[in-house]
């Protein structure tokens, strides 16, 4: 007879890479976020090279998630270098 009262073990290495992605999900998001108010900047406050430059970094925002969600731990590094190319044309066009 077995006993159906016991639990079956964690999977720690499961939650552990879970985790982990969870962590990767929440920087590329946090940033690409930032990234997208930044571009909304440019499209409220600035010209027409504002508005051009804000569409090219709204849709280098997109591709630098994805990639960043497949990149691991390190993937917030592609959103952080777009962002660093939208604050700067934020101050040169706005």
């Amino acid at each position: 007879m077995s006993n159906e009262n016991t639990a079956p073990s964690m999977d720690y290495n499961e939650h552990e890479r879970t985790y982990e992605g969870f962590i990767n999900f929440s920087k590329v998001g946090t940033v690409a976020v930032i990234n997208v108010v930044l571009c909304l900047i440019l499209f409220a406050f600035g010209g027409g090279a504002a508005t051009f430059f804000g569409w090219i970094l709204l849709i280098a925002t997109v591709v630098a998630a994805g990639i960043g969600m497949a990149l691991g731990a390190s993937g917030w590094i592609p959103s952080a270098a777009v962002m660093g190319l939208t604050i700067l044309a934020a101050i040169l066009t706005v």
